[in-house]
């Protein structure tokens, strides 16, 4: 019985397709291709994605995937995710922090985890997820450690229901 590869969707949340931080997700993918899964990649800076309205402040039945925000990319690129095993992001480092545009995708990913009140399940449920964060300072700790916790977060809410 032949099994299929897992998927990773690869995102490049860097404005430059030429520097490290996807430079340093181009040699991810090797290690996914090396591991037998298939690499899939998105350059966040290509997509509109808007922020995040907040709509779970109104109640849980407002906030729900597919996002209300349908005029932007947001919905095919969480598509692409759900389709995915997995992910690994790719940073530049901007403050100490993530930078923008994947602020605005991971805030996005509210509607996806807040599923668990419409299905039972977040649909972010059992995804794995990798980080590179690149810079020359002592911030690619902390967007690292943003990140880990933020999708942490969301795992430990998964599991427990919080």
């Amino acid at each position: 019985m032949k099994t299929s590869k897992p998927k990773i969707l690869m995102i490049n949340a860097s404005p430059r397709s030429y520097g490290s931080s996807n430079q340093l997700l181009i040699v991810a993918a090797k290690g996914v291709v090396d591991g037998g899964g298939l690499p899939e990649f998105v350059h966040l800076y290509e997509k509109n994605i808007k922020p995040c309205i907040g709509c779970v402040s109104d109640g849980n039945k407002y906030c729900k995937f597919p996002c209300i925000i349908s005029d932007d990319d947001f919905n095919n690129v969480a598509s692409m995710l759900l389709e995915a095993d997995g992910l690994i992001v790719s940073t530049p480092v901007y403050w100490y922090a993530p930078s923008g545009v994947l602020k605005n995708f991971i805030d996005r990913l509210t509607s996806m985890e807040h599923m668990i009140f419409h299905k039972g399940r977040s649909l972010l449920e059992g995804k794995v997820a990798g980080f590179i964060a690149t810079g020359l300072d002592s911030g690619v700790m902390m967007a690292i450690s943003y990140l880990a916790i933020t999708l942490g977060i969301i795992q430990t809410w998964i599991k427990t229901g919080w």
